[in-house]
């Protein structure tokens, strides 16, 4: 203990030894710092580590310092890297207070990107926000197994569907704080290695609600009554009835996507629920309606506002504005052509399926039989323009 406190305070520039590796380190400036040099065992240079400046570390402290340092040599550790392993870990557990709420915003903000629009990033957040309000403010390490059933079973029996989604999103927040350091150990939201044993089969409480089609023998009625309107909402009507399509993709529409000399409508991937492009072939009744719906330039085959198309409400409330139509759905018509098409055709059921947009084949099954397949399909679509628009039966 070479240095002494007076001398410590008016110390000139320079290194000044107190012993034991401990010195007083004065810049010209005046602005004065400990630090404990040792020899890096691996490299044998040496190594200044800094233990604070001067006059914030008294030299008695300092000392004490140098001491822990000495003691770390003796027993083999290296006072850096024994600092550096310490803030880590300090990190690590600051890491692990993270809420599951603060987890579930960045795992969405970081994915929302990849998901088709953001409709689906905000049913994200509802969902969660509204059925894991109980683990919102939790710090995301200590979910575990009976907090995810807290948040399930309220819902698992009368919510069914809504649940299977929720316990699928809680999985994926999960795994997400797992490979970010925020947690460790199994997921308590997978279902084969966990939930399976405590909860019911999802398939086997799940009760099928089929949406109310108008039966097939009234569509040719139907359409006729049709013909006395003229509105957007009823033309984007039977354009979805003779395509079979699915409401949103009628309305949503756009010019662009149709090719009337190849008599073919090809949605594209974005706007379909299976996320691949679908070509539909479009009988001489459909081209015959497209031509008949006035196109000023627009975008959209049935512009609504704000340079947006009419929205799948529109037709739901044409359809039952109609007298006997009232307790039956627009995505109800896809069932009313399926029925028909099981009933009165041969076609096959692959034919069948993929005039809905209904995956049936692998990707190189697709491939090989996308233009059989079209032509096959033109069969079919011209068969039931036919049977809408010319039939008598009922």
């Amino acid at each position: 203990m070479k240095l002494t406190v007076p001398f410590v305070s008016k110390a000139p520039s320079g290194r000044h030894s107190d012993g034991g590796s401990l010195y007083l380190l004065v810049k010209p400036d005046g602005r004065k710092t400990w630090v404990f040099r040792y020899r890096d065992p691996a490299t044998g240079k040496l190594r200044d580590k800094g233990l604070g400046p001067y006059p914030d570390v008294k030299l008695a402290e300092a000392r004490e310092l140098a001491s822990h340092c000495r003691s770390q040599r003796r027993q083999g550790i290296d006072p850096i890297a024994a600092k550096k392993d310490a803030l880590l870990q300090a990190q690590i557990e600051l890491g692990k207070l993270v809420t599951f709420g603060e987890c579930a915003q960045r795992y969405i903000a970081s994915t929302k990107h990849s998901w088709r629009n953001v409709k689906h990033a905000e049913q994200w957040s509802s969902t969660v926000n509204t059925y894991c309000a109980s683990l919102l403010k939790l710090p995301v390490s200590q979910i575990d197994t009976a907090l995810v059933l807290n948040s399930l079973q309220p819902i698992w029996q009368e919510k069914t569907e809504t649940a299977r989604r929720l316990r699928s999103r809680i999985e994926r927040i999960l795994d997400w704080a797992s490979a970010s350091g925020f947690r460790s150990g199994d997921n308590p939201a997978r279902w084969k290695e966990n939930l399976k044993h405590l909860l019911p089969p999802p398939d086997k409480l799940k009760k099928v609600k089929h949406r109310a089609a108008l039966p097939y023998r009234d569509l040719p009625q139907f359409m006729r009554s049709l013909k006395t309107r003229q509105d957007l909402s009823t033309l984007a009507m039977q354009l979805q009835i003779l395509t079979a399509t699915r409401p949103g993709e009628a309305t949503g529409a756009k010019w662009k996507e149709f090719d009337l000399s190849r008599s073919v409508w090809t949605v594209p991937a974005e706007r379909t629920k299976t996320n691949q492009s679908h070509e539909i072939p479009l009988s001489k009744q459909v081209v015959a309606l497209l031509k008949r719906i006035p196109n000023k330039g627009k975008e959209h085959v049935f512009p609504g506002r704000s340079g947006r198309p009419i929205v799948t409400a529109a037709t739901l409330k044409a359809l039952r504005s109609i007298p006997g139509a009232e307790a039956y759905t627009c995505h109800g018509f896809r069932s009313s052509f399926r029925d028909w098409a099981a009933e009165n055709t041969t076609h096959g059921r692959d034919i069948i399926e993929m005039s809905l947009a209904h995956k049936i084949l692998s990707k190189t099954e697709a491939a090989y039989y996308r233009s059989t397949m079209l032509a096959k399909r033109a069969e079919l679509m011209s068969s039931w323009a036919d049977y809408c628009l010319t039939s008598r039966a009922r």
